[in-house]
This record gives structure tokens, sequence and C-alpha cells, in this order.
């Protein structure tokens, strides 16, 4: 008799929409599961343990940072600090998606741009941008200018790098054809080349989010007097686990969201654009 074939884990097996949301969601199931178990384990233990709160001490916590007003500042912590993050995560990647856009189309289309900005755009993405962080708080200051320095020159190589090579793939006889036509040299470059690129760029942002958001909470935990990563690195004296775990799943949950809007606004506005990496 054949084998049975495995319904999920088979080179060809296509699981059902329902068995497919319950696989996605099992791992986080038993990663609550083992985490519930522990916390009950240790504070059975030890009543005072702060390592693995409990789920009714996170919950407290939760209600104290998200839901009532801090004494001292008259502000609910998390919304504030969730404020003053996005403002400079924004703010240093869209700087970098505009300037990696630019130098990448011109790098992409004209020689003598490509010539002049490769190179030194392929020596600044070798540079560790957390290496250089205390000359860019000494340059720029500990204050917004600094952090957002960081995320710009920790995202802004990739993103152009990645929109050069999404240049120079374009077939050269569409560029051609649109000058064969009476097309301008601008007009090629932000007419013809420039729609084609727009979908990479969105997800070229999308994945370089991740570095922005570790460059955003490392400056926020050297230098800063708000931002979720200043709140973090505040807290982990007093071992107030509880809060760091609110913040942590916090940030990991915006950056899933934002992941994916920026997927699903690629799918909807550019149902053209099939990249053949599974990203």
């Amino acid at each position: 008799m054949p084998k049975k074939r495995s319904i999920f884990l088979g080179l060809h097996a296509d699981p059902s929409p329902g068995l497919r949301l319950l696989l996605a969601i099992l791992p986080f199931v038993l990663l609550l599961s083992v985490y519930v178990v522990a916390s009950e384990i240790r504070h059975k233990a030890n009543p005072h343990d702060k390592l693995l709160p409990t789920i009714s001490k996170i919950s407290k916590a939760f209600q104290k940072t998200a839901l009532e007003k801090n004494k001292r500042s008259g502000t609910i912590l998390l919304w504030s600090d969730t404020k003053a993050s996005l403002k400079r995560l924004f703010i240093g990647i869209s700087a970098a998606s505009v300037v990696g856009l630019v130098l990448g189309l011109n790098m992409g289309l004209l020689p003598g741009a490509r010539n002049l900005g490769l190179s030194f755009v392929t020596f600044i993405s070798n540079i560790p941008p957390l290496a250089i962080l205390p000359i860019l708080f000494i340059t720029f200051g500990v204050d917004q200018l600094g952090k957002i320095m960081l995320i710009f020159l920790g995202t802004f190589p990739l993103i152009t790098r990645d929109i050069y090579l999404a240049v120079r793939k374009i077939p050269r006889e569409n560029i051609v054809k649109a000058l064969t036509l009476g097309a301008s040299q601008a007009g090629v470059i932000y007419r013809v080349v420039y729609p084609q690129v727009i979908p990479r760029l969105v997800d070229t942002v999308r994945l370089s989010l991740g570095a922005a958001w570790l460059f955003l909470i490392a400056s926020e935990a050297i230098a800063s007097q708000d931002g979720l990563g200043y709140r973090i690195f505040l807290v982990r004296r007093y071992l107030s686990m509880d809060v760091i775990i609110i913040y942590v799943a916090w940030i990991t949950g915006l950056a899933f969201c934002f992941d994916l809007a920026l997927r699903k606004c690629v799918a909807f506005r550019y149902p053209w654009y099939n990249p053949k990496a599974d990203n």
C-alpha cells in the first residue's frame, strides 16, 4: 500500500484555509503556554520573582502604563513614548526613502551618476551605523536630529542599492523606445522608469524597517528622555520585566502592522508587481 502523504509537510501539500490558520496560531499558543507554566512554577517557589511575571502582574503593568496617566509627567506613558518613537522612525525612514529613490534612479540610468555615487554608497553601507553613533551624537546632538540621522544612515544605502539594482533590471529596450518616441532624459527617468520601481521601493522600505527599529531603540536607550527604547532601558534598572514585556510586545505588534500594511499596499496598488523572492 502507498504511504499516506502528510497533509501539511509534503512537498505538494496544500493545507486548507482552516488548517493554515491553525498552523499559524499554534507556535504562539505553545509559546504562551510554556511562559504561563514556567511563570507559575517560579512564583510558587518565590512569590517575589521578577524574571517571569505572571499574567496578572503583566495586566496590572499594562493598566498602569497604557490606561492611567503618570503622576509625574501627566501623560499616559505607553502612548507618549510611542508618539515620540514613531515620529523619529517616520522622519528617518522617509528621508532615507526619498534620497535612496533619487540616487538609485539616477545611478541606474546615468553612467556619470553611477561612477560618481556607486562606490561611495557601497562604502557607506559597510560602515556599522551603531559604531558611529557617538560621532552622530557629537555632531548632531543627542536630541531628535542625532537619532534621525542614525536611522537615515542605517537604511538609505540599502534602499539606494536596491533601487539601483531594480533599475538596472529594466529592459534597455523600454528606455530606447521612450527616447525614440521623443521622451527627454528627465521624462525617461521620472515618467517611464520611476513608476516601475515604486513598488520595489515600498518593498525595500518594508524590509528596512527591522533595521530602522534597531537603530531607533539603540539611540533612545543611550540618550533620550522619552521613547519606547528609553522606557525599556529605564525600567530595566528596577527589573520591571512586566513593563519590558509589554513594551517589547507593543513594538513587535507595531512592526508587524507596518509590515502587513506595506505588503497590502503593494498588492492593492500594484497588482502587476510580483517579486520572485518570498519575503
